[in-house]
């Protein structure tokens, strides 16, 4: 079910919030675990039961965790955490990459020896799995000194708003609020005003300039001009983020209205300077989980220049692959891996020093990086960059012309797109935040966002398929 639909804004929100509001303390996290089971449940029955299991066997392993831990059993203790994390990435093994695997086995060996699955990949599979990594993990560590009842791991691991594409909330940051809640009017209307902004930059900015970018892919990448191909890439740039942050909005919007603190997952990246600053921008708690639970455990910065870029390697390698069974995730990856060890090492304090060759550096790049994301197929994708960098094998079929027809259009929605893209939207939240002013954008933005909605602008949200 989307955020952005009418049957989760006017059917299942309103219903669940009634009865999770009229539902005593205790009986909470009872509710919101069903609430989210059923959330989940309209858009993957069978995968229920997948995640089910998956909490049974990963709570499980976190209170051997903890005994063992309590008991000085070392080698209890490494079974029970190797326990859970051989199931919880063989899962995300099978289910999204096994077929990748045996096709390029296949392809290696020029005959069919893996068949593939083809099996359905699960909603939210990439984020819920980091989070039940992340939860024994951290017992195992001792970051967690209690594992909590079943029903507040079930509840955390479940939390609807956040359960299909994160942010990836680590246990701790929520544990307190698992166990006592409380949730004032001043916050459930903040978290209502986050949660509307967020449908706003999804619906109004996302879905809107998706429709270029779209047009820019059926007209063939083959035949766009350098121009219209900068303005596609430009405006898949503008999609994924608002796309994303949107999201990230919503959830943080709507565990609010619930008593929960979400961590945020955004942090105006398209303002970065250099490749690593962007990173800690974007995403920050996918950059945080692969920072904590392998760049470190793996050494870090502590042994060595070399063994730090491999280490480095080890992490951009994976979080490529986490976004996708597909060579140009890998490729993506490994590009960020090669810009942030040149960063490091090479050109780094030359970006710091100045400003307007660095911010360059980043508009470029970021377009760029984000076509090697997008586009799947590498030969489109090599034909596509071509095209970026004036480079045509085949006679320009969309040119000057529809490059103006195309400002015309839309050039006004990528001037609206690049204001919210910068610092302005976050300060004049911050600033008005709690005034009838801000009550009175909220409520336009919403109904806004609805008749768009109405009209069939809904689309998936772009992480869904991560």
């Amino acid at each position: 079910m989307l955020f952005s639909s009418i049957e989760f804004i006017f059917r299942f929100l309103p219903l669940f919030l009634i009865c999770y509001f009229v539902m005593p303390e205790r009986g909470k996290n009872a509710v919101l675990f069903l609430g989210s089971l059923v959330f989940y449940a309209i858009g993957e029955p069978v995968y229920v039961l997948l995640m089910l299991g998956s909490i049974i066997v990963n709570y499980g392993a976190a209170r051997g965790v903890a005994a063992a831990k309590k008991n000085g059993k070392k080698g209890w203790q490494r079974f029970c955490l190797l326990e859970a994390l051989v199931i919880d990435l063989g899962a995300l093994f099978l289910f999204k990459y096994f077929d990748f695997f045996a096709e390029n086995m296949n392809l290696l060996l020029h005959q069919e020896v893996v068949p593939l699955l083809h099996l359905t990949l699960p909603l939210g599979i990439s984020f819920y799995t980091f989070q039940m990594i992340s939860y024994v993990a951290d017992v195992s560590m001792g970051n967690i000194d209690d594992p909590g009842t079943f029903l507040e791991f079930a509840t955390y691991l479940s939390m609807f708003p956040q359960l299909i594409a994160g942010p990836i909330v680590q246990y701790k940051e929520v544990s307190a609020q698992l166990r006592k809640r409380r949730v004032t009017l001043p916050m459930f209307e903040q978290g209502l005003e986050i949660f509307c902004l967020g449908l706003g930059a999804k619906v109004l900015l996302a879905n809107k300039i998706s429709i270029f970018w779209n047009q820019v892919q059926g007209i063939g990448f083959s035949s766009i001009s350098t121009p219209i191909a900068w303005m596609g890439a430009v405006a898949f740039s503008f999609q994924i983020y608002f796309d994303f942050w949107g999201y990230s909005l919503m959830a943080m919007g709507l565990g609010a209205m619930m008593g929960f603190q979400i961590p945020r997952n955004f942090s105006v990246p398209y303002m970065s300077r250099s490749a690593t600053e962007f990173w800690r921008r974007w995403h920050i708690t996918l950059g945080r989980f692969f920072r904590e639970y392998v760049y470190i455990p793996l050494g870090g910065n502590r042994k060595g220049r070399v063994r730090t870029i491999c280490n480095i390697f080890v992490v951009w390698a994976l979080t490529g692959l986490w976004h996708g069974a597909s060579w140009n995730f890998v490729l993506w990856g490994v590009g960020f891996f090669v810009l942030l060890v040149a960063e490091k090492n090479i050109y780094g304090e030359f970006l710091k020093r100045h400003s307007i060759f660095s911010r360059l550096y980043m508009w470029i790049l970021i377009p760029v990086s984000w076509m090697v994301f997008e586009i799947t197929d590498l030969k489109q994708l090599l034909i596509y960059l071509a095209q970026m960098a004036g480079i045509h094998a085949a006679p320009v079929l969309v040119g000057k012309d529809q490059l103006m027809r195309y400002i015309w259009q839309y050039g006004w929605l990528f001037g609206v797109c690049a204001l919210c893209a910068t610092w302005l939207p976050v300060r004049l939240y911050r600033r008005f935040k709690g005034r009838f002013v801000t009550v009175v954008v909220c409520l336009a933005v919403f109904w806004l966002s609805v008749y768009e909605i109405h009209q069939g602008a809904a689309n998936p949200f772009l992480y869904f398929r991560f």
